[in-house]
């Protein structure tokens, strides 16, 4: 669970203009950061699998909304993904 500063600083840098707080690319950047904060977690607690199941669920989340930006925004995914240092996960005709 993010912080409400620490939630703020990351919708600052990724919305596209000053209400934003629910675009795919705020999303993603929300979900990066849940997702590396439960790695780190998971790496100090291997048991501990309901936590798994979570990251499990946000990644297939990110996916999804990564897979919708690109169709929709080529140049928006390209920048957010290089901002947030993710690789190109999917490839979209």
């Amino acid at each position: 669970m993010l912080k409400k500063d620490n939630k703020a600083k990351i919708i600052k840098k990724a919305r596209k203009h000053e209400t934003d707080t629910g675009s795919s690319e705020v999303q993603i950047a929300l979900l990066t950061e849940n997702i590396n904060k439960l790695t780190n977690h998971l790496k100090a607690n291997k048991k501990d699998f309901h936590s798994r199941r979570g990251l499990l669920q946000m990644v297939a989340d990110r996916r999804s909304h990564m897979k919708y930006l690109e169709k929709k925004d080529k140049k928006g995914f390209d920048a957010l993904a290089e901002k947030l240092n993710l690789r190109k996960t999917s490839k979209i005709d």
